[in-house]
């Protein structure tokens, strides 16, 4: 069966600002990422201060997985810049990447 395009795997790059770093951000998105099957990618802090997460999947499963970190992480995100593209497969699971 072929991927239709609303089905198609997509790549979401997150950018995180505000107080976001040594608060267990990372560990959080590693811990609600199994809530969403199919999600893959890395998260990781940035030297800038703030966090990138990147990750595939289908877009429901991404829109759901922001939403729930935003949610959840709220009172620690100040501004989150988003992108989007095609997926590359290069992700086998779900990491913290170093930095």
């Amino acid at each position: 069966m072929r991927a239709t395009p609303s089905d198609a795997p997509e790549r979401l790059t997150a950018y995180f600002s505000g107080h976001v770093q040594g608060v267990g951000f990372r560990f959080t998105v590693l811990d609600m990422v199994p809530e969403f099957p199919g999600v893959t990618g890395t998260v990781r802090n940035l030297p800038d201060g703030r966090v990138e997460m990147v990750a595939e999947g289908a877009r429901g499963a991404l829109d759901a997985l922001l939403e729930a970190v935003q949610r959840r992480m709220r009172a620690y995100i100040s501004d989150t810049e988003l992108r989007r593209g095609p997926a590359t497969g290069e992700f086998a699971g779900f990491i913290i990447a170093g930095t």
